[in-house]
């Protein structure tokens, strides 16, 4: 194990958190709420904003729509601009804070937005950003990173810069309670696959992030189980807990990580309107069997600490089927069956755009080529 890890993101964890906001972000910065198609104004998480932002001068942005779009993005940038904002404040789920992170930095940048996504442009500045979570997901309220579709050419694709890291953010688990089913089934998925991510891969003794990949995933298979409970304060707090765990980077460390399963996924999303969370679970159950020789080691611990299966000779796939019973308990499809076009031709248009997105040698070991993605697809689509 060698790395260098740090998390500068102040948390502020509990019921009535939002009131942080007037501490975190100084009074004579302008700010920027950014945030998506107007739920906040109907939960009370606007009215709190409002309140918390009282001796701050600020105006907004709405319209962030889930897999946030360059061509919306920009336009706040604009307003970045020409209304000289000092700080943004990302009021959302991943979306708006993914989204805003590309505002932050693009809005230091003359060039154009899409340089940072395709590498051209390096984000060593940002715009001073915070984030209220209203959808736990992604952990991009304290991470790094965010993922950018630009619609026009239906590419999406992700970047990373610790510029765009939040200062601070507003983890309160009451502005769950007005979330629809969908969206929270779909955050219990986003995280479970975060983490199989950061912990499928092959062993490396690296005993506590194994350790603390394994209670998250416990967690969140219990959460899952009790889904029908949701209703209450410890499920919602769990999860937003859970989901900010992992990938906040600390499981990560210093250990081998996947991805192929983000990176294909990627693209259902763009090219076929599918849900990340469950683009996700659509490509993973196929992955893990494409990748089972290198991957099994990994899967019977996996078996074993997380599921409390017996040691057999099939633990590894029984491990595979018991995660797609997992998303299938919480009625989340593990095929793709949102293609217009023949099976073939969706294949094909996936294949493509891997190809023009360099996404050619996935996975811990670069191993998943366009071969073993076509593989997968050949699983995973309908």
């Amino acid at each position: 194990m060698e790395f260098s890890y740090v998390n500068p993101t102040q948390i502020y964890f509990g019921k009535g958190q939002i009131a942080s906001i007037t501490k975190s972000i100084p009074t004579d910065q302008k700010v920027l709420v950014i945030y998506g198609g107007g739920s906040i104004k109907k939960n009370g998480v606007y009215d709190q904003v409002t309140e918390a932002l009282k001796e701050h001068k600020w105006l907004e942005f709405s319209g962030v729509e889930p897999n946030p779009t360059m061509e919306t993005l920009d336009k706040a940038v604009k307003v970045v601009k020409d209304e000289r904002v000092d700080y943004i404040l990302a009021v959302g789920g991943g979306s708006v804070i993914d989204g805003s992170k590309y505002v932050a930095a693009t809005a230091l940048y003359e060039g154009e937005g899409w340089d940072i996504l395709i590498g051209k442009h390096s984000a060593k500045r940002a715009v001073a950003l915070g984030a209220v979570l209203t959808l736990p997901a992604t952990g991009s309220e304290s991470n790094a990173g965010a993922v950018i579709t630009r619609a026009s050419t239906k590419d999406k694709l992700p970047f990373f810069s610790p510029a765009v890291q939040p200062k601070f953010a507003v983890m309160d688990p009451d502005v769950m309670k007005t979330l629809p089913e969908r969206q929270l089934v779909n955050g219990l998925v986003d995280a479970w696959v975060h983490t199989c991510e950061q912990y499928l891969t092959f062993p490396t003794g690296a005993m506590v992030q194994d350790g603390y990949s394994e209670t998250l995933l416990k967690t969140l298979y219990q959460l899952g189980s009790q889904f029908e409970d949701r209703d209450n304060d410890q499920w919602r707090e769990n999860l937003m807990w859970s989901a900010n765990q992992a990938l906040n980077g600390l499981i990560g460390s210093g250990v081998p990580q996947d991805w192929a399963t983000h990176m294909i996924g990627h693209e259902l999303t763009a090219l076929f309107g599918v849900d990340h969370a469950r683009s996700l679970a659509i490509v993973q159950p196929s992955l893990l069997r494409n990748q089972l020789p290198v991957k099994k080691a990994k899967l019977e611990q996996m078996g074993k600490n997380v599921f409390g299966f017996d040691q057999s000779d099939d633990l590894a796939e029984k491990t595979i089927s018991a995660i797609e019973a997992f998303y299938h308990s919480l009625d989340v499809a593990t095929q793709l069956t949102e293609h217009t076009t023949d099976k073939t031709t969706a294949i094909d248009s996936i294949i493509t755009q891997l190809e023009n997105h360099r996404m050619v040698k996935l996975g811990e070991s670069q191993a998943i080529t366009l071969k073993e993605s076509r593989e997968i697809l050949e699983m995973a689509v309908a």
